[in-house]
């Protein structure tokens, strides 16, 4: 059972443990006469050669309640293509599996990169998320989408119930919610929010002094969690990072497009196991290295569009902030798998911290020289106005594809 404390400045709706997923189930499937919930899968084709991808689509042959469900396939050939729909095709309702590397959606984006529109040459979830939203809106009883990883390794149908339902259900007025949940086996996971995040966005209040932004931005429970809900009005405006700064990038989005009163986050499931990156390196500039100075950048860039000044004397007592900060979490988190008795090895946490360092390092020389960085994916709203006729191609071809 969860706890039911409320802090920050969005509504948080915890598992208290008293209700069936069957029950919720039940109301979904009366709320989807009147409102289209659209699932969004974004996936590798390898995905679809591990435990986890079975145990997803096993799990959603006994959801009812959805209008439709969209699957971006990454990284496919023609054969892989076909292979994937042949496996969706088990579930009860409709399946559009975008080929992204298929003949068709590469036209697409290259009629897109020609009008002007960036970052479209580059594979990547960013561009999968987009490109599923953008399908998504190009139906009209489409009204709430979520969104999962699909290397969850022990999934269950709570996933997408609890995401959709505080969007739809008519007495609630959320027009997004964010999943969040415990990441524990036998010792502690999920160093990205708790080594970095979490510490970078204390250091960031009190180098720079606290803001409206920063609040909301510490509001939530998991902010770098992969799972996340919204209705169709906030889909059509908000911008898609297609860098790994994503997650950070949409909630930055969300936070310019709604009310915090419209925003929630909610406990989709107690604890929650997916394949882990590496640590990477600076040298290398991949794993959660990559992950850190993506995040690091996309932080830097909202607070300068919020007023915030950066300077290279700034930038470096951020640095000597975040030592400190990160150095305070991992005394709590070695604090808490003793009493717990978790593994925690308080070498590896600090050999973490220290790659963030300098992941922020690197981040901010970057910035500094270049402080608009990588484009954002344009919202669809804008697409759609310098190009009216670009749904009824894309659903045509996805139309083609699916055949």
């Amino acid at each position: 059972m969860s706890d039911f404390f409320q802090n920050g400045v969005i509504t948080t709706l915890q598992n208290l443990g008293g209700r069936s997923i069957e029950d919720i189930e039940s109301e979904l499937e009366k709320l989807s006469k009147r409102r289209g919930m659209v699932l969004l899968l974004p996936a590798l084709y390898s995905e679809f050669e591990t435990p986890s991808m079975q145990k997803i689509i096993d799990e959603l042959k006994n959801v009812k309640y959805l209008y439709k469900i969209i699957l971006g396939l990454d990284q496919a050939t023609k054969e892989q293509f076909e292979k994937v729909k042949k496996m969706m095709s088990v579930l009860t309702c409709r399946v559009d599996v975008l080929w992204n590397d298929g003949p068709r959606i590469k036209e697409l984006y290259a009629d897109l990169t020609a009008e002007g529109f960036p970052g479209l040459e580059t594979p990547g979830k960013g561009r999968n998320v987009w490109t599923m939203i953008g399908c998504a809106l190009s139906d009209k009883d489409a009204y709430a989408f979520a969104l999962h990883d699909c290397d969850i390794v022990n999934y269950t149908r709570e996933v997408p119930a609890r995401l959709f339902y505080p969007i739809v259900h008519p007495a609630l007025d959320f027009e997004f919610n964010k999943g969040f949940y415990s990441r524990v086996t036998n010792k502690l996971h999920g160093r990205a929010t708790r080594l970095l995040y979490t510490p970078l966005i204390n250091s960031l209040a009190k180098v720079y002094g606290n803001n409206r932004y920063l609040d909301y931005m510490d509001s939530f429970r998991y902010s770098l969690s992969g799972e996340f809900s919204f209705i169709r009005t906030l889909a059509r405006g908000i911008a898609i990072s297609p860098t790994w700064g994503l997650e950070v990038s949409t909630l930055s989005e969300v936070y310019k497009n709604t009310s915090n009163r419209r925003i929630c986050q909610t406990e989709i499931m107690e604890s929650y196991e997916h394949k882990h990156q590496d640590l990477g390196s600076q040298e290398g500039k991949n794993g959660i290295y990559k992950m850190a100075n993506d995040i690091s950048k996309t932080l830097f860039r909202v607070l300068s569009q919020e007023g915030v000044v950066f300077s290279k004397g700034s930038f470096k007592t951020l640095l000597a902030t975040y030592f400190q900060e990160s150095r305070f979490e991992i005394s709590k988190y070695n604090a808490l798998s003793k009493l717990n008795n978790l593994d925690y090895v308080r070498e590896k946490e600090i050999k973490a911290v220290e790659a963030f360092q300098d992941a922020i390092k690197d981040a901010s020389e970057e910035f500094y020289e270049d402080p608009m960085g990588t484009a954002s994916l344009s919202s669809w709203i804008t697409v759609r106005s310098v190009m009216p006729n670009f749904s009824e191609k894309f659903v045509e071809y996805v139309r083609l594809d699916n055949e």
